[in-house]
């Protein structure tokens, strides 16, 4: 094995013919844990990032989890703020869901662009009569585990249901 440096070849024997500066440049051991020393905030950040982002899914996935849970608890028991409400902040037992803005009980007639809030006892411009309609809403306030980040810091879902 032969090593070469500039001009100079050095031969494995020839060790204690060269000069410290020399031995230093010709010595390899260690070179893995530098280069794992450069690599290793590269990958840390990474890290950081995708498990910041899995969090926020996470938590954002239990905020429409609940509103679901609302909307379930408003097609089974019919109009109960309160009790809606009570579903929407237990439904996945994370800390900090609230049932914010309140749930709202309105009437409204369907049209292409959704649902147009009307006065009850109007007609809609099918000739139908108006729908009774509750909209639930979710909201958690997010803490991002990375300082700095700018993500969105408050989760929020909102759904509507027709009751009947």
């Amino acid at each position: 094995m032969v090593w070469s440096f500039g001009k100079q070849r050095v031969t494995p024997g020839a060790a204690d013919e060269m000069g410290p500066a020399a031995r230093l440049i010709a010595d390899t051991s260690g070179t893995a844990a530098i280069e794992f020393a450069l690599c290793v905030p590269f990958f840390v950040v990474i890290l950081m990032g995708v498990v910041e982002l899995g969090f926020s899914t996470f938590q954002s996935m239990q905020v429409y989890s609940s509103v679901e849970a609302g909307m379930l608890y408003a097609a089974k028991n019919g109009w109960n703020s309160a009790g809606i409400s009570a579903a929407v902040v237990n439904a996945t037992g994370t800390a900090g869901i609230t049932a914010a803005p309140a749930p709202v009980q309105f009437c409204g007639c369907p049209s292409a662009s959704g649902i147009v809030a009307t006065v009850c006892t109007s007609t809609c411009t099918s000739g139908s009569s108006p729908g009774v309609y509750v909209s639930v809403s979710a909201a958690l306030q997010h803490d991002t585990i990375i300082p700095g980040l700018t993500l969105p810091t408050t989760l929020t879902a909102r759904s509507t249901i027709r009751l009947n």
